[in-house]
């Protein structure tokens, strides 16, 4: 596959990730589409996928055993519980809503019209109520409106988020996995589950033969009051990314877990409460399976049959 971009034009950084995707295309590991961003996985890019999962998973009962509660949400939810993440206000540009047509036989008409002259008809289509997920623990908060236990919940949770950030680097996917760990209890229970999924996570990322680190965050909040709230952000040390170096020392690095703490956020939106009715805080630590899938490609080379012997797909 030919790279898109005018190499005249662009920075050493951009040719890297451009070669990455065409490299990762070449070998069949991904399949491209006719956006960037967006791609299908041949069945070797699945089985490192299910790799990393099962470490992942590991991770996850050695730390909390049967206080896991797991689910699996499909890729959309509703638009009621999307509009409570708040995260409309703080992440507008990487919104994705479901429309659908609803109209008669003479809008119908219309639109096909219109389709023909090669007219724009999306005007046509109204909100079908429901919002692509963009991170995987939050279809998950609605259903702890209420009392929690004592003790609180763990979740784990995993599934397809999307993102509108088309990008050549194929390390930002408009559509990719996420398994989140999700603590929603005390504040002292989110603070520590954090923490405690720094280290973890690192060594999750150890075995699997990546050189990591962490590094204190923010989210890439849209706006001017956006920019106050990612210095919030770091300043209260609430975001913390394990990075990894794909293209050497031509950037600072691409995360791909993060682990973060809430606050009250979801507990005030949803009314979600601990046992003793204070308003409950939650954390989250999430893998980002696609990028640790690239990370490890890129360490241990295409041929995944050449992988270390603690690697190999069976």
């Amino acid at each position: 596959m030919t790279s898109t971009l005018d190499r005249d034009v662009v920075s050493d950084l951009d040719l890297a990730r451009a070669d990455f995707r065409d490299q990762l295309v070449g070998a069949g590991l991904l399949v491209p589409s006719s956006l960037d961003g967006l791609y299908g996985r041949s069945g070797e890019f699945e089985d490192i996928i299910d790799l990393i999962d099962s470490r992942v998973k590991a991770a996850g009962a050695a730390a909390h055993g049967d206080a896991l509660r797991r689910f699996r949400f499909p890729p959309v939810f509703p638009r009621d519980a999307f509009e409570k993440t708040d995260y409309i206000a703080s992440f507008p540009n990487l919104t994705g809503a479901i429309t659908t047509f609803s109209g008669d036989n003479k809008a119908h008409a219309e639109l096909l019209a219109a389709r023909s002259e090669g007219k724009d008809w999306d005007h046509w289509l109204e909100s079908a109520g429901t919002m692509l997920v963009s991170a995987a623990c939050h279809p998950s908060y609605s259903m702890l409106t209420g009392q929690l236990p004592d003790g609180g919940t763990m979740l784990d949770v995993y599934g397809y988020c999307f993102r509108h950030e088309p990008a050549v680097d194929p390390a930002r996917m408009q559509a990719f996995r996420m398994h989140e760990f999700v603590q929603v209890g005390t504040p002292d229970q989110a603070v520590e589950h954090r923490e405690s999924w720094i280290e973890r996570g690192m060594t999750v990322l150890s075995d699997l033969g990546l050189d990591a680190s962490p590094v204190i965050a923010n989210d890439p909040f849209f706006g001017r009051a956006g920019r106050m709230l990612a210095a919030n952000q770091r300043n209260e040390n609430l975001k913390t990314e394990l990075v990894v170096r794909l293209y050497g020392d031509l950037d600072e690095g691409t995360a791909v877990v993060s682990c973060n703490c809430h606050r009250d956020h979801f507990g005030q939106t949803f009314d979600i409460r601990t046992a003793d009715g204070n308003e409950a805080h939650s954390a989250c630590v999430g893998f980002g399976m696609e990028r640790i899938a690239l990370a490890m490609v890129r360490t241990h080379g295409l041929d995944t049959s050449q992988w270390p012997a603690s690697l190999r797909l069976s």
